[in-house]
């Protein structure tokens, strides 16, 4: 899959997949499941199953005689969000990684390590979670994100450019004068940056801001902000996680990147923003933590933050700095330093060996 039309490649992937799978199942048991012993054995042989619908053959079948439409939602609907999303949320993640080292070595510039640690959600939002429109980025129902740790903005701008809201020639441009894509995010000067972030702590303050404008205009839109675990040893988040509880704005979910590693060491060694669970619960916020790098944790955390009602959700991603780059996983020297040109090119040789295998 190339870089320029990846989000309609993702599409046609997905719809051949649930297409072949559904053809599948008709060829070997034609075009209804009219005795329960077949159906049985069908859904035997896609064991997993289970595991992602949390149901059981015997659950399934009280129901009595289901048809293939019955059933072909519950199976379509596993392969289009697991079995096929699944890779291909790995392959947005992994190209996303080579846009961080891509755009860090020829910007000589940034914040590699943070990058790196958030491509797995940050392809999730913006490919299965949001409501957006690269075509028409000021649309008015779209949801909102909020880059709190703007300094991660290399991430951000790898996964915009493979959804679509601008070419990836821009990504080797990072940081260059007049160039679109600056060292922290711009409203001004990127399509679908709905903030100026940068300064740490101001970026959950103003998606606070939009969730409560979203309620109190009913425009249902949802807004969702990424923040870092050093970022919220400032004082002014904690005052915008007190207002959003106080306001039970569930619409809003801040992702807070816990990799445990700041510009100046671990955050026990700086100041330790832990119990980070506890702390949100007792502002008010319904509190999920997650491996950030399981596609299937990633996708339960929304959904469950989703349901929620009358409370703000944080979901706490215990990530790794530098994810996906040997050398530079838990180290905390790469926050802010650019690979020089040796270093590039055994990242992307690294990044390049996982994006064939995910490929097959």
């Amino acid at each position: 899959m190339n870089n320029e039309n990846f989000f309609e490649e993702f599409n046609k992937v997905r719809r051949i997949g649930k297409r072949a799978f559904v053809a599948n199942l008709r060829h070997r048991f034609g075009c209804r499941y009219q005795q329960q012993t077949r159906m049985h054995q069908a859904l035997a042989d896609i064991p997993l199953v289970w595991r992602h619908l949390e149901v059981t053959p015997k659950l399934l079948l009280e129901g009595g005689e289901r048809t293939v439409t019955n059933l072909r939602e519950l199976l379509d609907r596993y392969i289009l969000e697991h079995m096929v999303v699944d890779n291909l949320l790995e392959i947005a993640a992994c190209k996303a990684r080579m846009g961080v080292i891509e755009g860090t070595f020829n910007a000589k510039a940034g914040h590699p390590g943070g990058s790196l640690s958030i491509c797995d959600v940050l392809a999730y939002l913006y490919f299965c979670e949001m409501n957006v429109d690269p075509q028409n980025p000021k649309m008015k129902s779209r949801d909102r994100f909020v880059l709190s740790k703007g300094h991660a903005a290399p991430a951000l701008y790898s996964v915009m450019s493979l959804r679509g809201f601008f070419g990836w020639e821009e990504i080797a441009k990072l940081r260059k004068p007049h160039a679109m894509l600056q060292g922290h995010p711009s409203i001004k000067n990127t399509p679908g940056v709905d903030m100026s972030t940068g300064s740490l702590g101001q970026g959950i303050s103003t998606a606070v801001g939009m969730a409560l404008s979203s309620k109190h205009f009913n425009e249902g839109y949802r807004v969702y902000t990424i923040l870092g675990d050093g970022e919220i040893e400032e004082g002014q988040v904690w005052e915008a996680a007190m207002f959003a509880a106080n306001k039970k704005l569930d619409n809003l979910v801040a992702y807070i990147d816990f990799n445990n590693l700041q510009i100046d060491g671990t955050v026990e060694e700086v100041n330790s923003p832990e119990p980070i669970d506890a702390k949100f619960e007792a502002f008010g916020w319904n509190v999920i933590t997650i491996d950030a790098h399981d596609f299937d944790a990633i996708e339960s955390a929304y959904k469950a933050a989703r349901e929620c009602k009358g409370k703000p959700t944080a979901i706490i991603g215990k990530s790794i700095k530098g994810k996906g780059v040997s050398y530079m996983e838990n180290q905390v020297g790469w926050h802010g330093s650019a690979p020089n040109a040796e270093q590039a090119e055994i990242a992307l040789a690294e990044l390049s060996a996982q994006l064939e295998a995910l490929n097959g």
